[in-house]
């Protein structure tokens, strides 16, 4: 009963949510940048580890991530591109969020460390 209550209490304290998001894109070939307003999930999930060894201790391995739910695209153009330079900039915009096994395919499952994470060149 208290991992139950652990598991449930984190879930709501620690939280999977919505959250505002500000993407900086520029185009190498464009003078302008352009700043993106847009929203992405965050938050915190319940995880555990077993000590225990082999198969056993796989069983009680529980390890989440916040990732998208659902999630829609939209486009932006870069301003101050030339004319053979495509301006369209699709990105994502987060709708639902949930603490779920991480889908590698779908979805980054790693921290990234570098400071300048939120700068998309393309």
């Amino acid at each position: 009963w208290l991992v139950l209550l652990v598991s449930l209490a984190a879930g709501v304290l620690l939280g999977c949510s919505l959250k505002n998001f500000t993407l900086h894109v520029e185009k190498q070939e464009c003078t302008h940048c352009l700043t993106i307003n847009t929203t992405v999930c965050s938050g915190m999930c319940f995880t555990q580890d077993s000590n225990l060894q082999g198969v056993a201790g796989r069983k009680f391995r529980v390890q989440r991530a916040c990732v998208y739910q659902s999630v829609a695209y939209r486009s932006a153009e870069v301003p101050g591109c030339p004319a053979h330079i495509d301006p369209l900039y699709i990105y994502p915009v987060a709708q639902r969020c949930r603490c779920s096994k991480c889908n590698t395919v779908t979805n980054e499952c790693t921290k990234n460390t570098n400071v300048n994470a939120n700068v998309q060149k393309i």
